[in-house]
């Protein structure tokens, strides 16, 4: 069996995107967005099982307890619904990456001055040193993975994601409004 979704080779990726509209090529598909789009989720994929092998298993992190603790590290102390909205996380997720980080004491938590319901997690100093160790490695994974391009590919591409985020973002924000 073939790998070709998943397949560093870019003939292989193509193929597979060939196979696709081979298959369901007879119905009325935007096949440009399905491939722009699947290509998102295999190059993010790809970049994120890279990190936590190369750089975040030195601490046994998962990427979603390197961002909640990046989150802290730049933003400071953060209630638990907007920690988990800013990493991008369920609030259920993010209990267990808390629950993971505190048992390293990364974090704490503590009830909310003003509602007991509320939770604020901040970043401690074992987290703070933890963090600042390996940012700048996880900086040089991301300016290896994206060596391929130019700095204007890089640029031109931040910014072609940054308009895919705010329409999807729009659009829940839209849906959770009615």
């Amino acid at each position: 069996m073939t790998t070709r979704l998943v397949s560093e080779n870019p003939d292989d990726l193509v193929q597979a995107e060939r196979d696709v509209r081979a298959r369901i090529g007879d119905q009325q598909f935007d096949f440009e967005a399905m491939a722009a789009i699947s290509n998102i989720y295999r190059a993010a994929n790809v970049v994120r099982n890279h990190m936590e092998q190369k750089i975040l298993a030195d601490y046994d992190l998962s990427w979603g307890a390197f961002t909640v603790m990046f989150v802290l590290w730049i933003w400071g102390e953060q209630q638990a619904r907007d920690l988990a909205a800013e990493a991008g996380v369920t609030k259920g997720t993010l209990t267990g990456i808390l629950k993971t980080l505190e048992s390293r004491r990364f974090v704490q938590r503590r009830p909310h001055g003003g509602d007991g319901r509320r939770v604020v997690v901040r970043l401690e100093a074992a987290g703070r040193s933890a963090i600042e160790d390996l940012f700048p490695r996880f900086n040089e994974q991301e300016a290896f993975a994206s060596s391929g391009l130019s700095a204007e590919q890089r640029r031109a591409l931040a910014s072609y994601l940054r308009v895919l985020i705010r329409t999807v973002g729009a659009a829940a924000v839209g849906a959770a409004s009615r």
